[in-house]
């Protein structure tokens, strides 16, 4: 029977499950922790709090029970470049530099709580320092990836409204070509030895500043980090989450994906503008005391990945699928990990068969997750569930997936529909605020009663999903959600291109990759299609994230098209997918 928890003066019901899952994993944590801190409102004994700041809540009270002696000596953060450099942080220590950067944010840079920042840096220590920091004093923060383009952050720049940006002495200058355009924006920051003309010095000011600060206070529905996440027409969406929605789901939500002690270390190789990182190497690992592990990767190799997992003791690997597909074509018997215990990919369906191969060879199963910038985890498959190769796993506390048709009508088990979650007339805690300045986005996102993922699936007798297919036109590449009009707007800028259609294609490393059919301008040559691939490719690169780029183009005479003059994709996607 679901319990009810009402949080007074916010009018929202939030649903909480009974435990019922059987975990098979590690010992109950110590009474002291902070995970079991919470159990009395999973249990329905104890309302959701009003207030609520995961830095003070959660990250200092584990340096609390870290200076009581009641947490082992494991690092809370361990970081690793490849080159012989290496940063380890306690609790404590976490919480002394993050004081500093607070302070260097409100008093050298004049933000106030409710102010934004754009943090656009790759995985260094600096990043999870300004977002702790940012926690301390309200300030909402806004993740993008190291590969946007002068474009993409001129969008978020204007789009955001944020007063601030850190960044990094590469990305400086593309910032700088931009910046005259954004009135608000105030202080720019760059993490780096050097200096730059209009920049403040992350490191210098940091390094300087006092460690007092006293973190604010904020309520559990107040916004804390906004993602940009692409759609199928029209430029990125804001997606704002709150304290609530990302930081104390967790301590909710039982050990339904992670499921680690103080004692064990987690490795996630996902971009840092991504959710799934501040999720698996921040909010959730750190509610159970647990040390996240970093390495740099300034390219995902798979060699480097490997090496990795022998010399550190390293418990739980989170990655992409494109991340198992590559660690299976190596000789997988010339590598002894040290501590790999638990391997969890997300981000689109893994083949069954690199599943078999890896545990073919390691011994070790992969527990797939499936989730949405918008909700965080859905579905998953826990320790202890039985893994059915293609499936998803099951709903994940807190959330009532279902299946259903285009009237909001919920499907029987085996019948393919829209995956679903439960929004009526209880909005589950983890939902997204809003689509902030786009409030029509937001309410087409639900039908009846549902959030509406855009994602066709099944679900079994047993209550496991199967993902089947995007619904619109999104393209899910290595783990990247792709929107097809971002591209096919940086392609027609091309004098060669008159019109395109970008989908996905299948791809045996990628799962999915960008195709790009292009209808060429008839005043423009066309003897050498091989070099005009590559100068549309590299044009691309230029114009957008890198990452965006058609790796196949295809031309053609003309697109099919509605009578409307619709470009009608979905058929060009069937007909990659094989389906026609």
């Amino acid at each position: 029977m679901k319990l009810l928890l009402k949080l007074q003066k916010l009018k929202l019901l939030w649903t909480l499950k009974p435990p019922n899952r059987t975990f098979h994993g590690h010992p109950r944590l110590l009474s002291s922790d902070v995970y079991s801190q919470y159990e009395s409102i999973r249990q329905g004994k104890q309302e959701i709090p009003k207030y609520f700041n995961f830095a003070s809540d959660v990250l200092d009270k584990w340096s609390e029970i870290e200076k009581a002696g009641k947490r082992p000596s494991n690092p809370a953060f361990w970081w690793v470049n490849g080159e012989g450099e290496e940063v380890k942080w306690s609790f404590e220590e976490l919480g002394f530099l993050s004081r500093k950067v607070a302070n260097v944010l409100t008093k050298e840079c004049g933000l106030q709580k409710g102010d934004r920042l754009i943090l656009i840096l790759p995985r260094i220590p600096e990043w999870w320092l300004v977002k702790v920091a940012c926690m301390r004093a309200g300030i909402v923060i806004i993740p993008g990836t190291s590969q946007l383009s002068a474009k993409d952050i001129l969008y978020r720049l204007q789009a955001s409204k944020a007063a601030c940006i850190v960044t990094t002495d590469k990305l400086a200058p593309a910032v700088d070509s931009v910046a005259s355009q954004c009135q608000l924006l105030k202080t720019k920051l760059m993490v780096s030895k050097g200096s730059r003309e209009g920049w403040l010095n992350f490191t210098e000011l940091y390094q300087n500043q006092s460690a007092d600060h006293s973190c604010i206070k904020t309520r559990i529905q107040d916004p804390m980090m906004i993602f940009f996440t692409s759609g199928t027409t029209g430029s990125p969406k804001m997606t704002q989450h709150s304290q609530g929605s990302l930081g104390f789901r967790p301590l909710l939500s039982e050990r339904y994906w992670l499921d680690l002690t103080p004692s064990q270390m987690i490795w996630n190789t996902a971009d840092t503008g991504w959710i799934l990182t501040s999720i698996a190497s921040f909010f959730d690992p750190w509610v159970f005391g647990s040390c996240v592990f970093i390495h740099n990767l300034p390219q995902t190799d798979s060699e480097v990945i490997l090496n990795t997992l022998c010399r550190f003791p390293i418990d739980a690997l989170v990655g992409a699928p494109t991340l198992f597909r590559m660690l299976v074509q190596n000789d997988l018997s010339k590598y002894k990990f040290l501590s790999l215990k638990y391997c969890i990919s997300g981000g689109e369906p893994l083949n069954p068969e690199v599943m078999e191969q890896w545990k073919s060879y390691t011994g070790l199963d992969i527990h797939e997750v499936y989730g949405q910038t918008e909700m965080g985890v859905i579905c998953s498959i826990s320790k202890g569930m039985k893994i059915k190769p293609g499936s998803m796993g099951k709903a994940a506390p807190l959330y009532d997936v279902q299946i259903i048709d285009k009237n909001a009508n919920i499907l029987p088990p085996g019948q393919q529909g829209e995956i679903a979650i439960r929004s009526k007339p209880i909005r589950p805690l983890g939902f997204f605020s809003e689509y902030l300045d786009n409030p029509k986005k937001t309410a087409e996102s639900e039908r009846g009663d549902f959030y509406v993922t855009g994602d066709r699936g099944t679900m079994d007798e047993e209550g496991y999903f199967q993902f089947i297919g995007r619904d619109d036109d999104i393209i899910i590449s290595s783990g990247y959600r792709i929107g097809p009009f971002e591209v096919e707007s940086a392609l027609i800028e091309h004098p060669a291109v008159v019109e395109t259609a970008v989908v996905s294609s299948p791809d045996p490393l990628r799962g999915e990759v960008v195709k790009a059919f292009v209808v060429l301008s008839p005043t423009f040559p066309s003897t050498d299609l091989k070099s005009l691939t590559r100068d549309l490719q590299d044009h691309v690169k230029k114009t957008t994230a890198p990452y965006k780029y058609p790796r196949k183009v295809e031309f053609v005479k003309e697109l099919p098209k509605t009578v409307t003059g619709k470009i009608k994709r979905n058929e060009l996607r069937d007909k990659e997918w094989g389906r026609i």
